[in-house]
């Protein structure tokens, strides 16, 4: 049926001088870029939600174990991006070594993690946006049944993305200098806010959820164990990590950038590790400060760190953290907008998807069509679905990708050891191997309802898939114009 045919890696290669996308990136446009996407809601609004439900003060070491598993990954990452740096990310690295199937089963995995990032975060902008002006919870923040606000912000970044990847770099850059001066704001002034008793027990004992609750709402590897249902403890503590993982999700955005930076061997693996640390530091530093300043019971799900600082009297910090959450989550949305656009273009030169969706403007030389499409597709997400739902999908979906790089870099290496990489994975396959389980045994710890929605969308890409990409594919008898493996 072809679902195994390969692309040829040094077909890939040529295309980064194919000129369909311009190389206007350097180095501190990737950092400004990974710093932009990966210090979202997980900093303003994910790590109040999951210490409230799920791990209590421990959520900081859900973000610790969050950190360890997004950085095996990031290296996986590194090596692939900074080898063969593409506008297709993980979806070209799958094509060029697990074959045709498992690259359009990724690339939908992709466009679903970004969609739903950036639905998750428009509406915790709307959240922060109406904590700071006081507008009405009717059409603004996580109670509204129609979130306005997430739609109009989601509308007016789709118009600078489409006019240009240097316009959005600037803005993005712009935006990342407010957000991390406000979280360095958060620890520096939260810190002499803390209070022990706040911070024991630091796990606090598992117990039943609140209200109860059904199976589908159940981990996976405690359905499957027959374990009693219950939140708090250690697995409270993983399950917040599978949830705060998404936290951690964006790095991946930079490899998509491969054909748009003027020297992608060496700047990429530097966006990708060194964002990845610097966010991680952040965010271990913010989760300590907010449960220590509040008991997690009475924490804020809507708008948490402003919340808690309005709650010890620092009314001004608070009213500074709604204006960085709401010009640091407008850079991670402007990433994601762009990122979804990059995917469906490389999608679309391979014929997946119709080729007119991917094709990039004359003018401002970005995929139009696609990033038209993907906005639309987040804002009708961000209008009605909670954050809580929307975050758990981008946990699966990223961490579902991520298994397929880490599975591609030994494959790789053993199809084309002769490759030249500026960044290799040390002791490789030891370290992919641990990188690909440590990922499946976070989504294990995601919702039973979770994997049955993640398992639908599957569904839906492989009939189109089936019924459409591999007929069209460019490697299909008839179509073909790469070399085949």
């Amino acid at each position: 049926m072809g679902v195994r045919r390969t692309l040829d890696v040094d077909e890939v290669l040529k295309r980064q001088d194919s000129g369909e996308l311009k190389r206007r990136l350097r180095g501190r446009d990737l950092v400004g870029f990974g710093v932009g996407i990966i210090i979202r809601t997980g900093i303003f609004t994910l790590a109040g939600v999951e210490a409230k439900t799920h791990a209590g003060p421990a959520v900081t070491l859900s973000f610790v174990i969050g950190a360890i598993v997004a950085g095996l990954a990031a290296l996986c990452y590194a090596e692939l991006a900074s080898s063969v740096p593409t506008a297709g990310s993980a979806y070209t690295y799958a094509f060029a070594t697990l074959g045709e199937v498992f690259a359009w089963i990724i690339g939908w995995d992709l466009l679903l993690e970004f969609a739903l990032g950036a639905a998750v975060v428009s509406r915790g902008w709307s959240g922060y946006l109406a904590n700071l002006l006081g507008l009405s919870p009717t059409w603004f923040g996580e109670d509204a049944k129609v979130n306005i606000g997430a739609v109009i912000i989601i509308a007016v970044l789709t118009v600078v993305a489409v006019l240009g990847i240097k316009e959005s770099a600037w803005l993005t850059n712009l935006l990342v200098c407010v957000k991390v001066a406000v979280c360095v704001l958060i620890v520096v002034v939260g810190v002499f806010f803390i209070k022990g008793a706040n911070l024991t027990p630091f796990i606090p004992p598992a117990q039943p959820p609140a209200g109860g609750s059904g199976v589908l709402e159940q981990p996976v590897v405690q359905a499957a164990l027959g374990l009693e249902q219950s939140v708090y403890g250690i697995a409270g503590v993983v399950t917040a990590a599978a949830v705060v993982f998404f936290a951690y999700t964006g790095f991946e955005a930079l490899a998509n950038l491969g054909e748009e930076t003027i020297n992608p061997r060496k700047d990429l693996r530097v966006g990708i590790l060194g964002a990845l640390a610097v966010c991680a530091v952040l965010y271990i530093a913010v989760s300590i400060v907010l449960t220590g300043m509040i008991p997690f019971t009475d924490i804020d799900t809507g708008a948490p760190l402003a919340a808690a600082f309005d709650s010890v009297g620092q009314h001004w910090v608070g009213a500074l953290i709604s204006l960085g959450a709401v010009t640091g989550l407008t850079s991670v949305m402007m990433v994601e907008l762009v990122t979804i656009g990059r995917i469906g273009f490389a999608m679309g030169r391979d014929g997946l998807l119709p080729k007119a969706i991917g094709e990039t403007h004359p003018r401002w030389g970005t995929p139009h069509r696609m990033t038209i499409l993907g906005a639309i597709l987040i804002a009708v997400l961000a209008a009605f679905v909670p954050i809580s739902a929307l975050s758990d999908m981008v946990s699966i979906g990223a961490l579902s990708a991520m298994i397929i790089v880490a599975v591609a870099v030994p494959v790789l290496r053993k199809r084309r050891p002769d490759l030249k990489r500026p960044f290799s994975v040390p002791f490789s396959p030891v370290v992919p191997i641990i990188a690909a389980v440590a990922c499946f045994y976070l989504m294990l710890n995601l919702d039973v309802l979770t994997w049955i929605r993640f398992a639908a969308w599957l569904v839906l890409g492989l009939l189109i898939y089936f019924f459409y990409g591999r007929k069209h594919s460019r490697l299909a008898p008839g179509n073909r114009t790469e070399t085949t493996t």
